[in-house]
């Protein structure tokens, strides 16, 4: 089930957005101002972010520049400003696409169809799929693959995996992938994320020869580019 984080700061707007999406399989995670979306967009993996420009605190343009500086999440903006210099500014910042409001539902629901399409998940024999190199993991299924092999791995290995597939161009901190995956508070003595992603690497070498994730000295991991 894809995630998808609405920026958007009228409420009617957004409990719209997260009804009709639901309604049609997504699972959805809402920011009604720009600091609260900042944080959300660094501490939780989403498949696509639908994004209001005017917005109190910190505005869409802003949110978009800070988003590509460690993601390539696909980015949607709805927003009632109609100017070209506007749309092709935004577009230029790292969005994927541009909705003038008022919107159709519909149209949202197959601009984001193809957006997710276009990005790194993909459609393989009816389950969505990651891929890094020959690394496959279908998220339908909760399953890792290697050249077609299956790979045995934990929930949290799977969270973990997922995570920084996800997210290929991120770094994250220990606490990001905690705070993600365990859905807690990080203490910085807790040794549970060098655990856990040592069996994650070590299972994925096996199967594989080689490491997928990269150890960014003194910051965190990220996923090792091929």
């Amino acid at each position: 089930m894809s995630r998808i984080l609405i920026v958007e700061d009228d409420k009617e707007i957004s409990r719209v957005l997260v009804s009709f999406l639901e309604q049609n399989g997504y699972e959805t995670d809402t920011a009604l101002e720009g600091n609260t979306a900042s944080t959300k967009m660094k501490s939780t993996a989403y498949d696509l972010i639908l994004m209001d420009l005017m917005l109190p605190y910190k505005d869409g343009e802003q949110l978009i520049k800070e988003l590509r500086g460690y993601s390539q999440t696909p980015v949607i903006v709805l927003s009632a400003k109609s100017m070209i210099e506007t749309r092709l500014e935004v577009l230029r910042l790292g969005a994927d696409d541009y909705i003038l409001k008022p919107f159709d539902l519909n149209e949202v629901l197959v601009r984001i169809e193809v957006v997710l399409r276009r990005s790194g998940i993909t459609e393989k024999s009816g389950d969505k799929s990651l891929t890094c190199g020959e690394l496959e993991l279908f998220t339908d299924k909760n399953t890792v693959q290697f050249r077609e092999e299956n790979i045995s791995l934990t929930s949290k290995e799977l969270q973990l995996l997922r995570l920084l597939m996800e997210n290929p161009n991120k770094t994250f901190t220990k606490a990001n992938l905690y705070e993600s995956v365990w859905n807690d508070v990080y203490y910085y003595e807790d040794n549970t994320i060098n655990v856990h992603v040592s069996n994650l690497r070590s299972k994925l070498k096996k199967a594989s020869g080689k490491d997928f994730i990269e150890t960014v000295w003194g910051i965190g991991y990220r996923l090792k580019e091929e």
